[in-house]
């Protein structure tokens, strides 16, 4: 929409006069409702307000039962708002999508550009038909908005009160306020232009600053989905990442529908999902009814945006954000917006993604510190304590005292085959390691236990590696992962202790494996945090499960988290 000039309160002032000349009597002494009505509609600056007065105004001006008023964002796009007069809002829903400003009578306002006037608009051949749930109208006067002298939007009445046709007077009232409402339609899309860069500006700030503060990654992306559902207006908003097998796997979203998708992974077979991986936006009118997309997920869904995550060339991830079935679909303005946005969160997840990778490396580096230290130093003294208690105990006469010296010797062997198991764990790289899940939580345990400084206890019930599905295992992972990272972060415990028991049952009798994770700690403070346990929760949740926390082990109380999905 081209942007509004101040010289046109002037020439619309001209025009309104030059309007007003030679109308017939009664039309004359309206002229003081008009300029009030004119006064009205360019008061405030919020883009739905002016419409809906313009809405009014036209409605009570021509003593009509319905009007309407459609703005394009720039010629030639669909209508991107749509404001009714006199439709009640159960109506409303029941049409459900708007008009798209192309076809019928008010596709031929702006085709036109010029006024129509009918006593019977479905005899028109222009008329396409009332929608679906559409009550039956007569009688049809619109006129079209101009702004600097192109067409931008249509403004029309229906049915005149009395059941009469809409004369001459109802028409000069009409346009003079169609060019009144053009000045303050263009004055409110500026402001609202100018609001709505800001607030995404604000969002990509949030963004930056949660991927790069170093806090929980699961959290950060979800306030880039929460970020992205909120300024687009979009029912949810979703945050997916490359997955392992292919395709795209939905890590965080944010809306009413965060349980049900979270972990899906779409498969690479999708032809939106092969467009995001090279780069390239999707968007989409209909998310219901497009067969570009092989899931259900959609179902509901009205116009959809889909954009890449990309940086540098490489493509990190994708966000998608779906406004609902018969909303408006997203301006061009909208979608340059998002790109933006979608462009700076790419490159805040790469930075982040570095500075994980740093992280990452300086724990290698005190794994390997650490493994060093217990090869070169405390095996070694504990091989040579046991070497001398093996020889006082051959010095010994005492059969008691050679048992219990026999004892503590089997111990210290016992001990240095733990620490040889720890050594080893701590020098494995991820990539090395087998892909059972015994191996994997031996592996989280072990990479926690260098910011605890000690190392967690931990305990396997059942066959945890046959019994435990991929999915299951994988968000297994992950919720010790949190559970780990917020003890270390927040419970100051001396003592932490992890099972894993694939021989659990949930309360409607499923088998269920449970992950228990107790410390000794400081407990959970009364209004402290607790977002690393809605993480968990939804988690458990989206297969199904449960997940809650209690006291825990430590006599000041600590915390007691558990954790369990079905198998």
């Amino acid at each position: 929409m081209p942007e509004p000039d101040p010289k046109d309160s002037t020439g619309a002032a001209r025009q309104t006069s030059g309007s007003l000349r030679g109308l017939s009597a009664e039309l004359t002494a309206r002229v003081p409702e008009l300029l009030d009505a004119t006064r009205s509609v360019g008061t405030g600056l919020e883009l739905r307000a002016t419409l809906e007065r313009i809405c009014a105004t036209a409605a009570e001006l021509a003593h009509a039962r319905y009007a309407a008023i459609g703005v394009v964002e720039a010629p030639g796009e669909h209508l991107s708002d749509f404001v009714t007069y006199g439709v009640p809002d159960e109506v409303a829903r029941a049409i459900g999508r708007i008009p798209d400003g192309h076809t019928g009578l008010l596709g031929a306002l702006i085709e036109e550009g010029a006024s129509i006037r009918l006593e019977d608009p479905e005899a028109d051949p222009r008329f396409a038909g009332f929608p679906a749930g559409h009550p039956r109208m007569r009688t049809f006067l619109g006129v079209p908005i101009r702004v600097q002298g192109q067409i931008f939007g249509n403004l029309y009445v229906m049915e005149k009160h009395g059941g009469g046709a809409f004369g001459d007077d109802e028409l000069h009232m009409l346009r003079v306020l169609a060019t009144e409402a053009g000045i303050a339609v263009g004055h409110a899309r500026t402001y609202e232009a100018a609001r709505r860069r800001e607030q995404w500006i604000d969002g990509s700030v949030a963004v930056t600053t949660a991927l790069l503060s170093g806090g929980d990654a699961d959290e950060a992306l979800g306030v880039v989905a929460e970020q992205a559902r909120r300024l687009a207006d979009g029912v949810v908003g979703i945050v997916m990442l490359p997955a392992a097998a292919g395709g795209l796997e939905i890590v965080a979203v944010a809306g009413d529908r965060a349980s049900a998708s979270l972990g899906v992974i779409i498969p690479p077979q999708s032809p939106v999902v092969a467009a995001l991986l090279r780069g390239e936006q999707v968007f989409l009118d209909d998310s219901a009814t497009d067969t570009r997309l092989v899931t259900r997920l959609a179902d509901g869904f009205g116009p959809h945006m889909l954009l890449p995550l990309r940086s540098g060339g490489r493509v990190l991830g994708a966000l998608s954000v779906p406004r609902a079935r018969g909303a408006r679909p997203f301006t061009r303005a909208e979608r340059t917006l998002a790109i933006h946005f979608a462009a700076q969160a790419a490159l805040a997840l790469k930075l982040a993604e570095a500075q994980r990778d740093r992280e990452r490396l300086a724990v290698y580096e005190d794994r390997d510190r650490i493994a060093r230290d217990l090869h070169d130093l405390v095996i070694q003294r504990l091989f040579a304590t046991g070497i001398m208690l093996e020889g006082a105990q051959r010095r010994s006469s005492v059969p008691a005292v050679q048992a219990g010296i026999g004892r503590a010797v089997d111990e210290l062997d016992v001990t240095i085959q733990e620490i040889r198991t720890a050594i080893f764990a701590l020098q494995q790289e991820p990539a090395e390691a087998p892909s059972g899940l015994r191996t994997r939580v031996l592996r989280e345990i072990n990479m926690a236990g260098v910011p605890l400084g000690f190392m967690p206890a931990h305990r396997f019930l059942g066959p945890v590696d046959s019994l435990v599905g991929e999915l299951a295992g994988k968000n297994l992972i992950a919720a010790l992962r949190e559970a780990l990272s917020n003890t270390f972060r927040h419970a100051r415990a001396s003592r932490v202790e992890v099972t894993v028991d694939a021989t659990a049952v949930l309360p409607d009798g499923r088998d269920a494996v449970r992950l228990t994770v107790a410390d000794d700690g400081v407990g959970i403070p009364d209004g402290g945090r607790r977002s690393g346990l809605r993480n968990l929760a939804r988690r458990a949740e989206s297969l199904g499960g449960a997940s809650r926390f209690g006291p825990g082990t430590g006599e000041g109380g600590g915390t007691q988290v558990i954790w369990e999905v079905p198998l």
